[in-house]
């Protein structure tokens, strides 16, 4: 039925839960599901065409859930979506032409940039706040910047929206999530349309990993739009502190 034995697989769409319901809150569920995939023996293509296609059922559930409760207007957002979509696709098309280990060795410290961000900066809560990029030059600049490193490599990319609709928007928090899904969504199904021609995706296993990711999503989206930001900030701290790490650990073992 699946790709690797069931057990291994049941373990992989635990994981996926897990992922979906981190990534719904505050991004980094990649974090859980790439090194699963990795211990699971799949290649790192197979581990990135897989992930994608998990990953984009889990950020879609999300991006549902936040705007049934009226925290975003996904029409409203399509034009960035569509920026989003066609600049995941190019990051995947072109990572093979950038070179991972300097990414690796880039990516810790802007992480804990980001962790410190959230972690330090008084204020951020779920209101609004003033607006420093105007949203044409956001969608321009910073949305293809960010969904092309989705693309190529991935780790983060929740957060990266995240602090973009935070510091550059003026959005509160919650908003800033709520905002964050659809894009994610956007860059993970622009990057799995390229994948799916080399025919690296685990197609039974993912499947199952994104029934999970639904779950999981569905069940983070509900309780950060209860909690807010009293629960979506210490929770953005922890993963990309922990995002952080790994990759620093990775490339100390490397």
């Amino acid at each position: 039925m699946f790709e690797i034995a069931t057990e291994t697989a049941l373990l992989l769409m635990l994981a996926a839960f897990l992922a979906g319901f981190v990534d719904s809150v505050a991004g980094g569920g990649g974090l859980i599901t790439v090194p699963a995939l990795l211990l699971a023996g799949a290649s790192p293509v197979e581990t990135l065409a897989t992930n994608k296609l998990q990953g984009s059922f889990g950020s879609g559930t999300a991006a549902l859930s936040y705007a049934r409760a009226g925290h975003v207007r996904l029409a409203a957002q399509l034009p960035m979506a569509a920026v989003s979509a066609c600049a995941g696709g190019l990051g995947a098309m072109i990572a093979h032409l950038v070179p991972d280990a300097a990414l690796r060795l880039i990516m810790p410290g802007v992480l804990i940039a980001i962790a410190a961000f959230f972690a330090l900066r008084k204020g951020l809560t779920d209101q609004d706040r003033v607006e420093r990029m105007r949203p044409v030059v956001f969608a321009l600049t910073v949305v293809p910047l960010i969904a092309a490193y989705d693309g190529f490599f991935g780790p983060g990319t929740g957060s990266f929206f995240m602090l973009g609709f935070v510091a550059l928007a003026g959005y509160g928090v919650l908003k800033a999530t709520a905002h964050t899904k659809l894009l994610n969504f956007a860059s993970n199904a622009g990057a799995l349309a390229v994948f799916i021609p080399t025919g690296a995706v685990w197609w039974a296993v993912g499947a199952g990993m994104a029934l999970a990711a639904i779950c999981g999503a569905a069940l983070g989206a509900r309780l950060a739009m209860r909690v807010g930001a009293r629960l979506i900030r210490p929770l953005l701290v922890v993963t990309s502190t922990a995002m952080a790490l790994r990759l620093i650990w990775q490339a100390v073992s490397g």
